[in-house]
């Protein structure tokens, strides 16, 4: 049997640590790190509550996707229903069936775990979970009520053929967009999406 390949927790002693900026969301963290060798050295890093994503889709194989201006990159990105856990003590999942109904108005009757990620390990402490949800049918009510960014925030289904078409030519380039849609294949090629993780399995890097 072949070597078992797996993250493992680490943790380096902080000899100083200070938070030259806190914004309303994430913020600025600076750690003076000891390293191995007895060496001192200075990591500047975002501080981030961590996010959840849903990949839902349909029985005609198609994803719920959203489009939005993203500031930071210049670019309207079509992506999948998201958002920050930045509810004290809510579970990630909840988290993600409140951004399925206000960002897609849509439920879902079956939840899996996709993925886990931490998007850019090497200038942010941010996770994100991405689940599946299947069984999906409207929300009931109206509209969640919008605003700022996500005001004019499209809607659409799009078929996952096409999804990954986008991906892989450079098209899609939204992280939970593409991580969601490639673990998603990946995980029917293999053992089936009813093997993926239940919706609440444990999440080291983000524990509630």
């Amino acid at each position: 049997m072949g070597e078992r390949f797996q993250d493992t927790y680490d943790e380096w002693p902080v000899v100083s640590t200070a938070t030259p900026y806190m914004g309303a969301r994430t913020g600025v963290r600076t750690d003076e790190v000891r390293m191995p060798d007895g060496g001192v050295m200075r990591r500047d890093y975002q501080v981030h509550p961590g996010s959840v994503a849903v990949v839902a889709l349909d029985e005609l194989d198609r994803v719920a996707v959203i489009r939005q201006y993203r500031h930071p990159v210049r670019r309207r990105l079509w992506e999948i229903p998201a958002g920050l856990l930045d509810v004290p003590g809510e579970d990630p999942l909840e988290a993600a069936r409140r951004e399925l109904y206000e960002e897609a108005h849509i439920k879902a009757g079956d939840w899996r775990v996709l993925t886990d990620v931490f998007t850019t390990p090497g200038g942010s402490d941010e996770a994100i979970r991405i689940y599946l949800a299947r069984q999906l049918s409207a929300a009931e009510g109206e509209r969640f009520e919008v605003s700022e960014e996500e005001a004019d925030m499209e809607h659409a289904w799009a078929p996952l053929h096409e999804l990954l078409r986008g991906i892989l030519a450079g098209e899609l380039q939204n992280n939970c967009l593409v991580t969601g849609v490639l673990a998603l294949l990946a995980a029917r090629a293999g053992d089936g999406l009813d093997a993926l993780r239940p919706a609440g399995s444990p999440w080291p890097a983000r524990p509630f």
